[in-house]
């Protein structure tokens, strides 16, 4: 069954239970991605071990000056060529949090990012939520 039409069925026999537990699981899933954030998570590498390339501009520059050879000096003692030092990874993550408000907005973009996982899990847990709330009659079935 199509993705479309399965939702669509989904929303007709749940209907609230199932925009409740979607919010559900969108609050948590906010909720844990800024804690994490907030205690200096390297976002970045997670999603690129996920599968998500954030595709950072940093990034870009700091391989091509580090391929690029740089300057290079000569010593008294040390007749060969000298590499200049490759600076440590930016930790984009960091940079985003010291800003204002950056923590939550972060958040929220990897929250939209994750929709392709949030969904599915939707659909998973609609039909035990809603016979959960049935047996304490608190929905109608």
């Amino acid at each position: 069954m199509a993705f479309a039409a399965r939702m669509k069925e989904l929303m007709k026999k749940y209907g609230k239970v199932a925009v409740g537990v979607h919010l559900s699981v969108s609050c948590a899933s906010i909720t844990g991605l800024y804690v994490a954030i907030n205690n200096n998570v390297d976002v970045d590498a997670i999603l690129r071990r996920v599968g998500i390339s954030p595709g950072s501009v940093g990034e870009e520059d700091r391989t091509a000056g580090a391929a690029g050879g740089g300057e290079v000096t000569r010593d008294a003692y040390y007749s060969g060529p000298v590499p200049e030092e490759v600076p440590p990874p930016r930790n984009r993550t960091r940079e985003l949090v010291a800003s204002s408000g950056g923590a939550l907005a972060l958040a929220l973009m990897c929250n939209k990012a994750l929709l392709p996982v949030r969904i599915p899990v939707t659909v998973a847990l609609t039909p035990p939520v809603a016979r959960f709330l049935a047996r304490w009659k608190l929905v109608k079935t």
